[in-house]
């Protein structure tokens, strides 16, 4: 028998759906492995203990895995995994890592990268041409200082070019120095290959989410705009404010200049805690108090009745804040930027606000992450794995929670690959320029491309695992 103790776990929540960050640290010292310790055995008997306890389809696991396979192929086998025709409800979001340390760095910002945030598309239709376009460029970063910037397109890197059979190991690869080779987009919306190079080493870099901040006043609106890429509380995890400290100055020169119309951008915000969430939501929020419900967690059914024992129904709920620089009561619109690659406590937000007020959004269909996951490792160090499965749905005041394909835009705007893509914040850039339009009562905007973008993938999916939402609670002790 394997007997689990002493477990309590962080929750916290990433972007597209809810993800719960938990320093969810289970001891190994109760575990009583039929192997030496480290070996495939005792590290899947410690998953599928902690699975059966917290994966929120835990009625989904197998009765009898296999216990003999590597653990990342492990957790996978034992996964209720997602399929868009048999199991439209599925899991698209547990994974699992070798270094736990790795896992939990990630999920507050840090990462070992140049600090180019980028997506990547087949060149034409049909093609097996690969270019990157640049989404935007960490500060501070060796991106930064080698003088790329956001709307860059790459089409080599090291001089190879990229194609559908390359373009992920050169990307995604071990190599630290990368030379990109550049495109250009001209008038007619045509991209021509050039010889200009950038060359960049990666770091360990500690992305700071608050991205930029501005205020416009057109029309005799005053327009905030924040640009908010990643919901983190501070550098070292989550008791560390820092950030959250950043979001609240934000908002504070947001009340002295009196905003009266808000554009959030989280076209590139893949998620993170679901207190960075609450603490941003509690500043915008039109009526709101400590005894308004910003999120309510729904768990396993094996799981929710010791919860209720220990911790009461009202455990499940999650309240907004008390704080001083709440612009709800001058706000008239609320606009949010979205794309594909808006995720998790992104949408917690969106969702979280719209019992208490219109929510609207320009871009493209956010991604549809309406669950969240905890972050599981050994404090022992026996044990080296980090995992990060899903363990929670999230619903709002209204107890809604139907966004799981993602928000549908009110004016749906693309970012094509052959434009010229505007800075973020120029008040002509797509997105914003179309925000803007709306509230000033301009109409939409027009000046963007048209046509098909054939998409493969982007640097935001492996942040922090990608849309993910995690949960800043502690879970009671257990036994089974």
């Amino acid at each position: 028998m394997i007997k689990f103790f002493v477990f309590r776990p962080v929750l916290v929540l990433v972007a597209s759906s809810l993800v719960l960050l938990a320093s969810c640290k289970k001891s190994t010292e109760d575990v009583t492995p039929s192997t030496s310790i480290g070996t495939n055995g005792e590290v899947n008997a410690w998953i599928l203990g902690n699975m059966r306890t917290y994966y929120y389809w835990n009625d989904k696991i197998p009765a009898n895995p296999d216990t003999s396979l590597a653990p990342g192929t492990f957790f996978k086998s034992i996964l209720n995994t997602y399929d868009a025709t048999t199991n439209p409800d599925g899991d698209r979001f547990s994974w699992i890592q070798e270094s736990a340390d790795a896992l939990k760095a990630s999920l507050n910002g840090e990462s070992k990268t140049d600090g180019l945030e980028y997506k990547l598309y087949l060149r034409t239709a049909g093609s097996s041409d690969v270019i990157g376009k640049v989404l935007y460029v960490q500060k501070n970063s060796p991106a930064a200082k080698a003088g790329l910037k956001r709307g860059d397109i790459f089409y080599q890197i090291n001089g190879q070019t990229l194609n559908t059979g390359n373009y992920s190991d050169l990307v995604n690869g071990t190599v630290e120095t990368k030379t990109y080779t550049l495109a250009s987009v001209d008038a007619t919306n045509t991209i021509t290959n050039t010889t200009t190079t950038r060359q960049t080493t990666a770091i360990v870099l500690q992305a700071n989410p608050v991205f930029l901040d501005s205020v416009y006043t057109i029309k005799g609106k005053t327009i905030g705009y924040f640009v908010y890429n990643q919901f983190a509380t501070g550098p070292t995890g989550p008791d560390d404010h820092t950030y959250d400290n950043l979001v609240d100055g934000v908002f504070s020169r947001f009340k002295t200049k009196g905003v009266t119309d808000l554009v959030l951008d989280f076209r590139y915000n893949p998620g993170g805690y679901v207190t960075a969430a609450q603490n941003l939501a509690s500043l915008i929020g039109k009526g709101i108090d400590p005894s308004k419900v910003f999120y309510k967690k729904e768990y396993n059914k094996t799981l929710t009745p010791d919860l209720l024992k220990q911790y009461g129904a009202d455990w499940f709920n999650g309240y907004f804040l008390q704080k001083a620089n709440n612009i709800g009561a001058t706000l008239q619109t609320l606009t949010v930027l979205t794309t594909g690659g808006t995720a998790s406590a992104s949408e917690l937000v969106i969702n979280g606000l719209k019992p208490f007020m219109t929510v609207s959004t320009v871009g493209t269909t956010s991604y549809g992450k309406n669950v969240g996951s905890i972050t599981i490792s050994d404090d022992k160090g026996r044990i080296k794995w980090g995992m990060q499965p899903i363990v929670t749905k999230s619903f709002n005041a209204l107890n809604q929670s139907d966004y799981s394909t993602g928000f549908k835009p009110s004016v749906e705007v693309k970012e094509y690959t052959n434009e010229v893509w505007k800075q973020l914040g120029d008040v002509n850039e797509s997105l914003l320029g179309t925000a803007i339009a709306r509230i000033t009562g301009a109409g939409r905007l027009a000046t963007h491309a048209n046509g098909p973008t054939y998409e493969l993938g982007s640097s935001i999916e492996h942040k922090a695992g990608g849309s993910n939402m995690f949960f800043n609670d502690k879970l009671p002790d257990l036994q089974h």
